[in-house]
């Protein structure tokens, strides 16, 4: 059987790694980068500039869109740049070239705003004895309440997304990941532990993504490994 090409923007940070070591085996990666990767398969190119991205979008039927300016320590600019203009060019070259599903790497920090108030900010400050034996969790249907310009850029993502899903007939599936630490383990820390995920289960999502029925066309899915204070709904 001939594995799927999927090309995965942004392949050498964590999720990519992750990507590669449970899945590498199973699909036909190549990564875009703006520097090459030693060991895997890639190109180099930058998001950023359209017409230098479109050739290697060609035969792909996946494209994973992992790259992105971080969310901390990074200009309004980098922002603008690399997670305004530059999904909007993942986008477009996919729509230019028959990719038929993009991955849209989004964020929890497009709702991180309701830890402003209760149960989640007691759940993130680690106070669990004034959190109520029924809660709701938050689910992808809640408006977005995004915390910083990387959170807000990471709806416009979706957003987009939808835009190319209703007019271009492409199959966009966004993920809201969590906090995937180096180690690929839970700490302490109550904030980071709600919102803790785990390598496989972020490479196990990005496969059921891939391999989701075609007719699928737009949704948006949570990414956290499953813990009691978790708030994020993974239904």
């Amino acid at each position: 059987m001939n594995k799927k090409n999927v090309l995965i923007t942004g392949m050498s940070g964590r999720i990519g790694t992750a990507l590669n070591k449970f899945l590498g085996n199973k699909y036909s990666f190549t990564g875009l980068n703006r520097n090459p990767i030693d060991g895997i398969k890639n190109v180099t190119a930058d998001i950023t500039d359209l017409e230098s991205i479109i050739p290697h979008f060609r035969g792909q039927e996946t494209v994973v869109h992992l790259a992105a300016a971080l969310s901390t320590g990074v200009s309004i600019e980098d922002i603008i740049d690399r997670n305004i203009k530059g999904v909007y060019n993942v986008y477009e070259a996919a729509r230019i070239t028959g990719v038929k599903r993009v991955i849209f790497a989004s964020s929890g920090n497009t709702i991180v705003g309701y830890t402003l108030d209760s149960p989640y900010r007691e759940i993130e400050s680690g106070q669990y004895h004034l959190v109520g034996e029924n809660w709701d969790r938050i689910t992808h249907l809640d408006p977005v309440r995004p915390n910083n310009p990387y959170g807000a850029s990471k709806v416009w993502g979706e957003a987009l997304g939808r835009y190319y899903s209703d007019y271009h007939s492409l199959s966009v599936l966004c993920i809201r990941f969590g906090w995937l630490p180096k180690e690929d383990r839970p700490n302490q820390e109550p904030r980071t532990y709600s919102v803790w995920t785990s390598h496989q289960d972020a490479a196990r999502m990005v496969e059921l993504c891939i391999d989701a029925e075609k007719e699928i066309r737009f949704d948006t899915f949570f990414c956290v490994s499953n813990n009691k204070w978790g708030y994020r709904d993974l239904n």
